[in-house]
């Protein structure tokens, strides 16, 4: 008696918790590669609920049919070698349950990381999204426009996000539109996304990064590729330009709110190269640089041994 109310008082534990709790936002998708991960996890959920009921009606059978009090008091049950048939069974499952999803985690893997369906044959709107401890900087360097804790984006189209750090390993995440991705300081890896619907998202760093982790996050609003464009039109007619110092200070450890520059950091200070990221905006004069510079300590290096020969 007992254990029934128990598992009463229990059930409804867990309906008043769950009556409380809001739409999970990845499973909520507004663009088409999260539409597919969420798919996936779907498709997980309802295969392994499958699974848990399976087991659980197969055990409370068992307990029930083979119940001590059912039994003769000298019952001894059955010497059993082995079932082949059951032996395959509870391998067999396991292994096309495993193969199932491995298959179709592969497949989405290959679509969200190329260009959205549907996309392939429009321009991207690309975005070098780099972190600092704790905030986020969106360098838009088609538009010359740079913002700091907020993204604006239009709908419709692709996004392709140059994503790298200035400081610890970060992830780049939007939960309603897409994976996460990490940002690191030594190469630069593209996360290909779209938003197909207008409104406000909200994205984050999912990777602990420090005391500041917490509130490194980032606003999203999705909008009309014309509302885009009058956007853009609007900084450059009334945000400050970003300067090299200027944009030292924002890399300096802290919390900031949103803010806008026209001009973007590409042009002093690029972005790494790596296998990922190819030649980036500004690589080349970076090498110019580091010749110029080898350059010069060679002809001081010359001089130095020079006067000490003499």
């Amino acid at each position: 008696m007992k254990l029934k109310w128990a598992l009463i008082g229990l059930v409804v534990a867990i309906m008043t918790v769950l009556s409380g709790c809001e739409p999970l936002t990845v499973l909520d998708p507004k663009g088409p590669q999260a539409e597919v991960q969420a798919n996936d996890i779907k498709l997980s959920i309802v295969l392994m609920s499958f699974i848990v009921i399976v087991v659980f009606a197969m055990l409370v059978y068992m307990l029930i049919k083979y119940r001590a009090s059912k039994q003769r008091e000298d019952y001894e049950p059955p010497h059993i070698e082995g079932n082949p048939i059951v032996e395959i069974i509870i391998v067999g499952i396991p292994v096309l349950i495993v193969a199932f999803l491995s298959f179709v985690s592969v497949q989405s893997n290959y679509k969200v990381e190329a260009t959205p369906v549907g996309y392939e044959d429009q321009e991207p709107l690309v975005v070098y999204a780099s972190t600092s401890n704790w905030k986020w900087h969106f360098s838009y360097p088609e538009e010359n426009i740079e913002t700091v804790n907020y993204l604006y984006i239009p709908t419709d189209r692709p996004l392709e996000f140059k994503l790298y750090s200035y400081g610890p390993i970060t992830s780049f995440w939007i939960p309603q539109l897409g994976g996460q991705k990490y940002a690191m300081a030594d190469m630069v890896n593209t996360l290909h996304l779209a938003a197909e619907a207008p409104g406000e998202y909200m994205g984050r760093n999912a990777n602990f990064s420090g005391k500041g982790f917490a509130e490194n996050t980032f606003n999203v609003t999705a909008m009309s590729q014309e509302e885009f464009d009058e956007w853009v039109k609007e900084v450059h007619e009334t945000a400050e330009p970003l300067t090299e110092e200027k944009f030292n200070e924002l890399l300096e450890p802290g919390h900031l709110g949103q803010m806008t520059f026209t001009g973007t950091h590409l042009e002093f200070l690029p972005p790494p190269e790596g296998e990922n990221g190819g030649h980036n905006h500004g690589s080349g004069d970076s090498a110019e640089n580091s010749e110029e510079e080898h350059g010069q300590h060679h002809e001081e290096s010359s001089t130095e041994n020079s006067d000490h020969h003499h």
